[in-house]
């Protein structure tokens, strides 16, 4: 009698929390996915939709439009206001057909920044200077030795941070410069980062030296509930005296460096930007940081004057649930379909929506070279499982796929012709574009894109081709399991 009522209940609940979904306007495939799964499991689907399936975008909106008009009125956005009026007169003079600075002029690039400006506050700059690391310890030995020459601050943002052999080595560094008097701020996932609810004492002796860290969305328990499990801060950022700015895909763990035995090798793409867009991953930091403390930092030595660092063109590009457009999803998508040569991916998940997939496959079957480079490895199984799902339709429009042999392929790269390159924490799936907090750097410049396209090459001669004669001839319960793990892709 008991089970039955709490069934009862558990389907009049499941209809109230589907008008809802209905009324909400959402992708419809989302809310069909929603309405089976409280069919097919009853009680268990109101617990996960509880955990997964909230929609706090628009809360996130309201809330981060508020926080903006607060900084106005405390007259401390004079920094945000430059960017404004500096992406104000870029977009004018686009229209123009001018940018000074970029002297190649294709009409792409031009339309890319200027999508991208009008999607959010995301400057042009042409004064930077760009390193690239193929994997961890190229990344946490410049890292390291920055660190150690930092005078004023250290800012850093991860969705990961392990008490493991680097992360001890990270920490001990920056006590010693917090002793010194360098002040140090940590914003860390609070979902990411899980594991320190049960062993405090990493962050602890941090902030015993009186190193700031605060959670991104703190939950209040383990595993956290009410929709924002579902909204991850995946952003890696760091940024040093202002001056230096580190952006990419790679967290702070063991794994990253290649001591993990199931993963083995772990290729990642990550960069070392000196230079005007170090201003922009500052502002995201700051930002991020008055988002969960309050606490407005929005100070003139934290964006010091810099003398002229390069000549690479890019933009730095933020996303999350609290912005009005899915920013990398739109310059993605027009990008893709601008292509004329060749369309390059890099990505450990690949969960495209519909308009992409359909660009992406368009794409091929024009005649563009389509190449997507995926592990071998999995790490997240139903993930891994539903990509081979999309990889049928890819080649079947004469597309190509690479599965990646020599470790865990993590890096998060997209390349269209030689007019554009992209790398950040934002993955090729729904997630990154639609729910988390990520950042990019859209790259514009000929020799930064050439470097890059050079790694991918490099990363084919240790992959191996998916061919499509042997793909179809695959399993029938392989088949069926990517089938319904796709159908859970729209949550994944």
């Amino acid at each position: 009698m008991v089970l039955k009522i709490i069934l009862l209940l558990s389907y009049i609940l499941s209809a109230v929390i589907s008008i809802k979904l209905i009324l909400e306007n959402r992708d419809p495939s989302k809310t069909i996915i929603w309405i089976l799964i409280f069919m097919l499991f009853p009680v268990v689907g109101i617990v996960i939709y509880a955990i997964l399936g909230r929609n706090i975008r628009k809360l996130k909106i309201n809330k981060a439009s508020k926080m903006a008009d607060n900084m106005k009125k405390e007259n401390i956005l004079f920094n945000l206001d430059e960017m404004k009026e500096l992406a104000k007169g870029q977009s004018s003079m686009i229209k123009e057909g001018k940018l000074p600075g970029y002297e190649n002029k294709d009409f792409r690039v031009l339309k890319i920044i200027s999508l991208l400006l009008n999607t959010g506050i995301f400057p042009f700059t042409i004064n930077n200077n760009i390193e690239i690391y193929v994997d961890g310890n190229e990344k946490f030995y410049n890292l390291i030795k920055d660190i150690r020459n930092a005078k004023d601050h250290i800012h850093l943002e991860y969705f990961i941070i392990k008490d493991s052999e680097i992360g001890c080595k990270i920490k001990k560094e920056l006590i010693k410069k917090a002793r010194e008097g360098v002040k140090i701020r940590i914003i860390y996932d609070d979902v990411g980062c899980w594991r320190f609810w049960f062993h405090r004492k990493f962050f602890k002796e941090m902030k015993e030296a009186k190193i700031e860290i605060v959670p991104y969305l703190k939950g209040k328990i383990a595993i956290p509930v009410g929709g924002q499990i579902n909204y991850r801060n995946h952003r890696k950022i760091v940024v040093i005296d202002g001056k230096i700015g580190y952006t990419g895909g790679i967290n702070i763990g063991d794994e990253y460096i290649g001591k993990n035995k199931k993963f083995g090798y772990w290729r990642d793409t990550h960069i070392r930007i000196e230079g005007t867009s170090v201003y922009m991953l500052q502002m995201i930091f700051l930002t991020d940081w008055y988002y969960n403390t309050k606490e407005v930092l929005l100070k003139e030595k934290l964006f010091p004057k810099l003398n002229s660092k390069g000549i690479c063109m890019m933009q730095i590009v933020a996303s999350g649930p609290d912005s009005d457009w899915e920013s990398m999803h739109y310059a993605y998508f027009y990008a893709i379909c601008q292509a004329k040569k060749s369309i390059y991916i890099e990505t450990p998940y690949f969960i495209p929506d519909e308009s992409l997939l359909k660009a992406l496959k368009c794409a091929a079957l024009s005649g563009v070279e389509l190449i997507i480079l995926f592990p071998k490895i999995a790490d997240h199984k139903i993930v891994n499982t539903a990509s081979y799902s999309y990889f049928q339709e890819i080649l079947e429009a004469g597309g190509n796929v690479y599965l990646y042999n020599k470790g865990f392929l993590h890096s998060k790269v997209i390349i269209i012709d030689d007019f554009m390159a992209s790398t950040g924490s934002a993955n090729m799936d729904l997630r990154s574009f639609k729910l988390n907090f990520e950042v990019n750097a859209f790259i514009y410049d000929k020799g930064v894109i050439k470097e890059i396209k050079e790694d991918f090459m490099n990363d084919l001669k240790f992959s191996e081709e998916l061919e499509i004669n042997k793909f179809n001839n695959r399993k029938l319960r392989i088949k069926i399991k990517e089938s319904l793990s796709r159908l859970f892709s729209p949550i994944l």
